[in-house]
């Protein structure tokens, strides 16, 4: 069997669970070996699902509302157990830094070999993994094989292999694993955890700008404007009551004492649109406002003005968005 560890936390734009998926096909071909995924969290039943529209042929679950959370530790813990019970030829996880994280972890408690940031993988003329890696500080790349130990362990850079299409008509088997009780102990706490996509570009050069203002009515629901902007590949802006409020920090401040945008589309969520946030958004090609009192400055400022609950909007706006990427992924 060759599995492959389902990281999902950010799905619809790291898809290198889906391109580990494919290249455990491929790898398939040559071994005869079975896919598999591992999906491990709590309610995890769509993942399940579109794991095998993309390839696998088995997935393992593991659902419990512990594991609604990352943990390394209990992670490890956990994947390492269902390696010893159903014993794989292989173990494939996505170099992202949760999987640089737990990789090692499973490594050492099923005592194997692990080679990290693979950029290539094939089954050499025994029948062995053969991990393509760089070494010394990029200038070669390695062919690494664990010949005694099993499983065999890779991490992948994200985006070195391509998925495969979304197959609505493959068929898969769901087996769910049992979770031990007790759970393994995390000795690490986890206090808060917040979606935040990466920012590559500066607040100022964002094509698509979501700024959110006091009438998003709550941390958490300003803390959604995070995943829309991952979707739309865009970037958030707040208003100084939202910052003064420590729902966002000071380098997401949009206004005359933070930042001057000129986005081709701005979402304004819950700002009513006070002087020294409006001067800085007069560049905005296409302004799309969200806001309860259909008199607010912002909304006669918009080119789309919508009256009704900014966290609601969001919050369907996410949602659509999600199901238009699931039909096209």
């Amino acid at each position: 069997m060759i599995w492959v560890f389902g990281d999902y936390r950010n799905y619809f734009q790291n898809r290198v669970t889906l391109q580990l998926l494919a290249k455990a096909r491929s790898l398939a071909e040559d071994s005869g070996a079975l896919v598999c995924a591992v999906a491990l969290g709590h309610g995890v039943d769509e993942y399940v699902r579109e794991y095998i529209a993309h390839g696998a042929d088995r997935v393992y679950v593991m659902d419990h509302p512990a594991l609604a959370a990352y943990s390394a530790a209990t992670f490890a813990a956990l994947l390492a157990g269902l390696a010893k019970t159903h014993r794989p030829e292989i173990i494939l996880v996505g170099a992202t830094d949760f999987g640089r994280e737990l990789a090692p972890r499973v490594a050492r408690r099923l005592d194997t070999g692990l080679t990290a940031d693979c950029v290539d993988l094939s089954i050499n003329e025994d029948g062995l993994l053969k991990q393509t890696a760089p070494a010394f500080g990029g200038n070669l790349l390695a062919e690494i094989v664990t010949p005694r130990h099993r499983p065999q362990m890779a991490t992948v850079r994200p985006g070195i292999f391509a998925e495969l299409p979304h197959d609505d008509q493959r068929r898969g088997e769901r087996v769910d694993a049992p979770p031990p009780d007790p759970m393994p102990a995390d000795p690490a706490t986890l206090v808060e955890s917040v979606f935040a996509p990466r920012r590559d570009q500066r607040l100022e050069e964002a094509r698509v700008v979501i700024c959110g203002g006091r009438g998003m009515g709550s941390r958490a629901r300003f803390r959604r404007l995070y995943e829309l902007a991952g979707l739309l590949n865009g970037e958030v802006g707040a208003t100084r009551p939202v910052v003064y409020a420590g729902w966002a920090d000071h380098e997401a401040l949009v206004g005359q004492a933070g930042r001057q945008i000129k986005p081709r589309l701005l979402f304004s969520f819950g700002i009513s649109g006070a002087i020294q946030h409006t001067a800085a958004i007069h560049d905005a090609e296409f302004i799309i406002a969200v806001n309860k009192n259909p008199e607010a400055p912002m909304m006669k400022m918009a080119d789309v003005a919508i009256v009704a609950d900014a966290g609601q909007v969001s919050a369907a706006l996410i949602k659509q968005l999600k199901e238009r990427l699931r039909k096209h992924s």
